[in-house]
């Protein structure tokens, strides 16, 4: 039986990074205390990354690949009401990942400013992924909203994706579920957009809903 290659030690580190970082805030973990939960040395860390900056370049990153990829049109047909709620899953999905990234987003951009320029333009790339699939919906007839409407629902649908892991680690407490957590935060986002939607979609958006809450 063929072995699985050992992971190398720089992937390690970042996984081991992205645990910590997510169970007890980046601002609270320092590099001796991920080589410690790897058990290594400070200095087999130090060598493969000089500083904790560098852990969290290298884990946004990578956030963002897998998230640039979530916000590409849907290509070659158009959109339908239905990948409203894949976008929103794949999102939500991502986000959670990398959840210490949405615990403060200006916090955590103001001390590392390395990726406060990127995470700035990766949040207007939401916002104008969720606009180009409201505008196909209009297309499609699918939705009824003018491009002002459009403009600003666009604006809160992002607001509401990078600020519900904060809201609900405020008023449910930082150990939410994940399941419960992440199809309230997309139930809430696409009710944004409920009202403009056709007839048939609007059905088909409360039938979603119902599935994806209970």
């Amino acid at each position: 039986m063929e072995r699985k290659p050992k992971r190398r030690t720089r992937e390690r580190i970042l996984e081991t990074a992205l645990q910590l970082f997510n169970e007890q805030g980046e601002a609270t973990v320092s590099t001796a205390a991920i080589a410690e939960r790897m058990g290594i040395s400070a200095g087999n860390l130090y060598y493969h990354f000089a500083s904790k900056e560098k852990i969290v370049a290298a884990l946004f990153a990578n956030f963002r690949r897998e998230m640039e990829a979530t916000l590409a049109a849907p290509s070659g047909r158009p959109a339908h009401a239905e990948d409203v709620w894949l976008f929103l899953h794949l999102l939500f999905e991502a986000i959670w990942k990398y959840r210490f990234l949405y615990r403060d987003l200006t916090d955590i951009a103001a001390r590392h400013r390395t990726i406060a320029g990127p995470l700035r333009r990766l949040i207007r790339q939401k916002s104008d992924a969720a606009g180009a699939i409201l505008r196909a919906l209009v297309a499609a007839g699918e939705m009824d909203a003018t491009e002002a409407q459009i403009g600003s629902l666009a604006t809160t649908m992002t607001i509401v994706a990078c600020y519900w892991l904060s809201f609900s680690a405020a008023t449910e407490g930082r150990d939410v579920a994940v399941g419960p957590t992440l199809a309230r935060g997309a139930f809430h986002v696409i009710s944004l957009a409920a009202p403009y939607l056709a007839p048939r979609e609007r059905m088909l958006f409360e039938q979603l809903a119902q599935r994806y809450l209970h």
